[in-house]
């Protein structure tokens, strides 16, 4: 009985040694960081989904641009999606560049494109924030909790040497506190890993989609009289 109490999770980590405490302690710090840009990314990405549907669906269905462009332009900036900013920089290069003297139709393109790209990029970053930090979770947090469970274990053994003779009890606690920092890391890696390739996923289709109306909207306006 007194085994099965010492092994209870509250008193392993606080019978752990200094270092192994320090190292859950910033395992359990990253774990909570990584869930809240895990939640902050899922917001943002299903938001950026829906917002890209509504635009096509307003664009595809409204042949006026210029009322779109001044529907776009009046929008606040939570209610604007990327690729409603992605046409409306290209929309405004275009008018700009197509009442300045002297400039044909190909570098009227170019420069509208130009223009689309580089919004464009700033979207992409937007979109693609703190999935670094996930990807570092992922991959980092499992060696920071095996080196807690190193550490936990060379101090058991270290304990063992004043001893005649070792038993289960008096292992047990030290192996077991060890392997609380292994899992620990394991809680911390799992989630950020499994959030980071989906939300990675979902960027690339958005940014695919991005593209395309990149292309479909230059063959728009080129038409244009």
């Amino acid at each position: 009985m007194d085994l099965i109490r010492d092994l209870s999770l509250v008193q392993l980590i606080s019978n752990a040694s200094l270092p192994v405490q320090l190292v859950m302690g910033l395992l359990l710090s990253v774990s909570l960081m990584s869930w809240w840009y895990i939640f902050l990314k899922m917001f943002a990405v299903r938001a950026a989904k829906s917002q890209t549907r509504e635009f096509e669906d307003a664009f595809w269905g409204n042949p006026n641009l210029v009322a779109l462009y001044q529907q776009a332009s009046s929008k606040l900036r939570h209610d604007q999606g990327a690729l409603e900013y992605i046409f409306a920089a290209g929309f405004a290069e275009f008018v700009k560049l197509k009442k300045t003297q002297g400039v044909d139709s190909a570098a009227l393109m170019e420069g509208t494109r130009r223009a689309m790209r580089a919004r464009y990029q700033r979207e992409m970053d937007h979109l693609e924030s703190h999935l670094s930090f996930l990807a570092t979770v992922g991959s980092v947090s499992p060696y920071v909790g095996l080196l807690g469970t190193v550490w936990g274990i060379m101090n058991a053994f270290r304990g063992l040497s004043s001893v005649g003779q070792a038993t289960l009890a008096q292992v047990a606690p030290g192996i077991a506190e060890a392997l609380v920092a292994t899992a620990m890391g394991l809680f911390a890696a799992i989630p950020a890993v499994v959030a980071y390739n989906r939300y990675v996923h979902d960027v690339a289709r958005l940014s695919s989609r991005f593209e395309s109306f990149i292309e479909e909207f230059s063959n728009v306006l080129q038409r244009q009289p």
